[in-house]
């Protein structure tokens, strides 16, 4: 039997609080969600001011991050080198930048999502939260 590490509540808090310090840091309105390595939502922050749409947008992402075991951005320039078909991949609605997966010793542990501003922005966020659990 294999072991592998996985997120627990005090890490989703960790991971959201820094990422919402870095949103909160730069002046950006985002929603910000964290799920688990199936893609399952852990949490979701909806700062003041951000679109409504975000929170869709943001769990949409960290579930395509999650479930591909790689950045959303991956599939985002996928399509826009004109393989449109992959729009159809199942299970994978947010496939624009700004989900980042989780990973520690190559296994994932879930993703963050981040919408509301420039998807490199977004990505940013993403990542400083992350780096707060150390990785």
């Amino acid at each position: 039997m294999k072991n592998k590490p996985m997120l627990d509540s005090a890490d989703v808090k960790l991971i959201a609080a820094a990422a919402e310090a870095e949103a909160l840091k730069n002046n950006w309105a985002v929603t910000i969600a964290i799920v688990d390595d199936g893609g399952h939502l852990l949490g979701l922050q909806r700062l003041d001011g951000a679109a409504a749409i975000s929170a869709h947008i943001a769990p949409a992402k960290a579930h395509t991050a999650a479930m591909g075991r790689r950045e959303s951005k991956v599939y985002e320039d996928v399509i826009n080198q004109g393989r449109t078909s992959f729009l159809s991949a199942p299970f994978l609605s947010g496939m624009l930048e700004g989900g980042v997966p989780i990973m520690k010793d190559g296994q994932c542990l879930g993703a963050v999502g981040v919408s509301g501003v420039k998807s490199t922005e977004d990505a940013q966020i993403a990542r400083a939260g992350i780096a707060a659990i150390g990785l």
